[in-house]
């Protein structure tokens, strides 16, 4: 009994696809693959079809030393990119979180400076506590200046 296996040793065609890894095959690859990726076809060596590259050595082994040049793409790599993505991802989080509690910060510091001007505006009298315990109420230029204070911090508001 004969049991045919197809291995990559009898393929007419290698190349080099997209994300690096070696195709075995014995139809031409896609016309999407450009020649210099192409290892092997029919009628041609790998020597002779093999990626020009600066080390290459006339010892025929210029299809390992592409594969040096491009990372291959291990568990661990893909490992590495995930992690870097994800720390990335986290970094971005981390902004957009903080710009969150500015923009919410800004929020209320902006209603407490509106809620201060209209009391000024208002002609309530306003008093405060002064270090000695008595209360002190606020006179028309302090007010005028308190007043020009308030505005400007709500200048920046919207």
């Amino acid at each position: 009994m004969a049991l045919i296996i197809a291995t990559p040793a009898h393929a007419q065609y290698v190349w080099l696809d997209d994300k690096g890894n070696k195709q075995f095959s014995d139809m031409p690859p896609p016309l999407s693959i450009p020649k210099n990726r192409i290892i092997k076809s029919p009628n041609k060596t790998a020597e002779t079809n093999a990626p020009v590259t600066e080390k290459s050595s006339a010892s025929g082994s210029a299809s390992t030393e592409q594969n040096k040049l491009e990372k291959p793409v291990t568990t661990a790599s893909k490992n590495e990119d995930f992690m870097k993505r994800r720390a990335e991802q986290a970094e971005k989080d981390k902004k957009s979180a903080e710009e969150a509690q500015n923009n919410a910060d800004k929020a209320k510091n902006c209603e407490r400076a509106k809620s201060y001007q209209k009391a000024l505006e208002s002609g309530v009298r306003i008093a405060t506590t002064g270090k000695d315990g008595e209360k002190n109420y606020m006179d028309d230029s302090k007010r005028a200046q308190e007043l020009a204070d308030a505005k400007r911090a709500t200048s920046g508001c919207q």
